[in-house]
C-alpha cells in the first residue's frame, strides 16, 4: 500500500511533486520520514474539519464571563505538601555521561541540580506522598477528600489514571479521581477544574496535585532536553473560600496547532510502540526549544497581565510571584514583560530543575515554609505547557 502524505506540506514520502500534496509546501515535515505515513492519513474521511488557523488569544476568552469564570474566585488553598526524591543529580554528574558542563547548563538554564527517582518508583508514588503531606497541613485525613486531580504528563500507565494509582497507595476509595494532562500548566488547570467542581455540589476538599517522573522519558544523548527536567510532586488541598481570601482572577487556554513542538511522539495511537519507535527514541521528550521559548514567554506574560487586570491589580500589588520554573531565561523574560519587580520572584529552579506540573505547587510549599508567602499576601502564578497550554491565577493567601 503506498504511503500517503502527512499533510504538513512535505514531499518526503508518497508525494510525487509539491502540487500533489494536500497543502502547499510551507515547512519541513514535523515527523521522521519513516513515520510520515502514520502521522496524518489523508483519506477524504479523516481530513481536518478546518484547515485554517483561528486567531490566537491568550488569557481570558472573548464574550461575557461564564459561570466557571465566576466560581473560580471562590476557592482557596488550605494545605500544601511536596515530595522530592532523595537522589540528587548535579550538572557535574550529567557531564560524566554526556557532552556538557556545569557552566554550560547554568548559563543557559539557571539549573544546578535536579532530583531523580529510584528505578522502582513511579509518578503515583510521589503524588501520594505529596497529597498525604498536604492533607496533614490541612488538618484532614486522605479519606476525607471529596476528589483527587493529578496533573501529569509522565503517568504511570496509559490507563488507568495516575490518580487511581494514588488512591491505591493511600488506601482510600469512593471519591472521583482522574488525571489532567496539560503539561506544565496542569496544576493551574487543576485549580480551575476544582473550582467548578466545588461550586457544583456539597464537596468540601479537593486534592490538586502536580507530579512528574521525567527522568524515565528523557534521551540522555540530547543535552538540550535531558539537562532541564527533574522528578517531584507538589499538592494542594482546595476548598471554598470565605471573605476576601482565595482566587481573585484566573484564565486558561491552549493552542493545539503547536502540539508538535513539545511532545513524546510514540506510545499512543498516533505512533504505537514498536521496535522502530524504541530504536528511534520516539518514547522520549522531543522539543523545538526556540519555538517553545517564544510562545511560552508570550503566553505566560499575557495570561498573567490579563489576570492582574481582571483582579484590578497592578504589578506593584503582587507580593509573591511564582511562575512555572521552566528555565531562568523564560522566567526572567516573563517577569520583565509582566513588569513584576524582580524581588517578588520565588524560585526553586536551581535545585530541582523543571519539574513540569509539580513546579508551582512545590514552589508554593517551600515559599510557605520559608515565610516568604504569608497569610494575606497576593500570590501571582502563571504557566505554559505542552499542547501548547497556558494558565494564570492571582490569589490572596
Amino acid at each position: 500500500m503506498p504511503r500517503r502524505c502527512c499533510g504538513s506540506g512535505c514531499t518526503c514520502l508518497g508525494c510525487s511533486s509539491v502540487s500533489s500534496c494536500p497543502r502547499p509546501r510551507q515547512s519541513p515535515c514535523p515527523v521522521r520520514p519513516s513515520d510520515c505515513a502514520r502521522a496524518w492519513p489523508r483519506s477524504s474521511g479523516d481530513r481536518p474539519v478546518v484547515d485554517r488557523r483561528p486567531p490566537l488569544v491568550y488569557g481570558r476568552r472573548g464574550g461575557p464571563p461564564s459561570r466557571a469564570d465566576e466560581v473560580v474566585k471562590s476557592i482557596k488553598i488550605i494545605g500544601t505538601g511536596r515530595y522530592l526524591p532523595e537522589k540528587i543529580v548535579t550538572n557535574d554528574d550529567l557531564a560524566e555521561r554526556m557532552e556538557t558542563s556545569d557552566d554550560w547548563i547554568r548559563d543557559r538554564t539557571g539549573i544546578r541540580a535536579r532530583r531523580v527517582v529510584a528505578p522502582d518508583v513511579a509518578t503515583s508514588h510521589l503524588a501520594a506522598r505529596a497529597i498525604a503531606a498536604a492533607c496533614t497541613e490541612a488538618g484532614i485525613e486522605p479519606a476525607q477528600l471529596d476528589g483527587i486531580i493529578v496533573g501529569t504528563c509522565s503517568q504511570d500507565t496509559l490507563f488507568p489514571s495516575t490518580a487511581c494509582w494514588v488512591q491505591d497507595h493511600l488506601q482510600i476509595r469512593g471519591m472521583p479521581a482522574f488525571d489532567i494532562m496539560a503539561g506544565c500548566s496542569s496544576f493551574l488547570y487543576g485549580l480551575e477544574v476544582a473550582a467548578g467542581w466545588l461550586a457544583g455540589g456539597p464537596k468540601k476538599h479537593i486534592a490538586v496535585c502536580g507530579a512528574e517522573v521525567f527522568s524515565k522519558i528523557l534521551n540522555y544523548d540530547d543535552r538540550r532536553t535531558s539537562v532541564l527536567f527533574g522528578d517531584g510532586a507538589g499538592a494542594a488541598i482546595v476548598t471554598q473560600a470565605e471573605g476576601d481570601s482565595g482566587v481573585l482572577a484566573s484564565n486558561w487556554g491552549s493552542d493545539g496547532t503547536l502540539a508538535s513542538i513539545l511532545t513524546v511522539p510514540a506510545g499512543g495511537t498516533r505512533m504505537p510502540a514498536s521496535h522502530a519507535s524504541v530504536d528511534e527514541r520516539a518514547h522520549t521528550v522531543h522539543m523545538e526549544g526556540g519555538k517553545v521559548f517564544k510562545h511560552a514567554v508570550t503566553a505566560m506574560s499575557q495570561s498573567l497581565i490579563d489576570a492582574m487586570a481582571e483582579a484590578g491589580l497592578g504589578p506593584e500589588d503582587i507580593d509573591v510571584f511564582i511562575p512555572h520554573q521552566a528555565n531562568s531565561r523564560i522566567m526572567e523574560a516573563t517577569r520583565e514583560r509582566a513588569k513584576i519587580p524582580v524581588e517578588k520572584v520565588f524560585s526553586v529552579l536551581d535545585k530541582y530543575g523543571n519539574i513540569s506540573a509539580a513546579s508551582i505547587p512545590v514552589a508554593i510549599c517551600e515559599a510557605r515554609e520559608k515565610g516568604v508567602l504569608k497569610d494575606g499576601d497576593v500570590l501571582a502564578m502563571t504557566a505554559f505547557g505542552t499542547g501548547l497550554t497556558w494558565a494564570a491565577a492571582v490569589m490572596r493567601w
